[in-house]
């Protein structure tokens, strides 16, 4: 997909939710974890076509060739006590898992603490980083990466697994989407 782009104007109209109401897009950026600013209100995002020093958890390197991922960040405001701020991750990949397979079919399944994989290989990595009173939680989805350019043996891409091209901003609505109503949910749990 040449004209496949996560830019506002093709994303914004595909919001059903607060999520991605405040739209950050870089063509480039060191990582979408570090452009949301500390006042930003919650649901607001920064997106990416690409991070030049993405990272995954423990301080790993999360790398894809321009244009074919799924590059977010989201700021949230959890009301809960900080004890249950790890459980974010699993929050986020349940519903980065559902939006996967709504959109492609596939059945990503959600691997402790942060991974989500098909047939046992790593195609999207979540990252959530408590500061500043807020949550910065970062998804990464491998999803028009050709099985040529993957990072690793051990990754795959929808691309390679579905046979054909994913749209992204659909995917990327489809992931906001589901991500508020988990999120919501996990929220008002006592």
């Amino acid at each position: 997909m040449a004209d496949d782009s996560l830019a506002p104007e093709i994303v914004e109209p595909l919001l059903r939710g607060r999520f991605g109401r405040s739209y950050r897009y870089f063509e480039q950026c060191e990582s979408t974890q570090r452009e949301l600013p500390v006042d930003a209100p919650e649901g607001a995002v920064a997106v990416a076509e690409e991070q030049t020093a993405g990272r995954g958890r423990l301080g790993r390197s999360w790398s894809a060739p321009p244009r074919t991922s799924v590059l977010v960040s989201i700021n949230l405001r959890p009301l809960v006590d900080s004890a249950r701020l790890p459980e974010l991750s699993l929050v986020a990949g349940a519903a980065a898992a559902e939006a996967i397979a709504a959109e492609t079919g596939l059945d990503p399944e959600v691997r402790f603490p942060n991974d989500l994989l098909i047939d046992g290989r790593k195609v999207a990595g979540i990252l959530a980083e408590a500061r500043d009173d807020r949550v910065v939680l970062g998804i990464g989805i491998n999803a028009n990466i050709p099985p040529a350019q993957l990072p690793e043996p051990a990754a795959t891409s929808l691309l390679a697994e579905a046979g054909a091209p994913v749209d992204r901003a659909r995917l990327l609505a489809a992931v906001l989407e589901r991500l508020e109503a988990h999120y919501d949910r996990w929220n008002r749990r006592p």
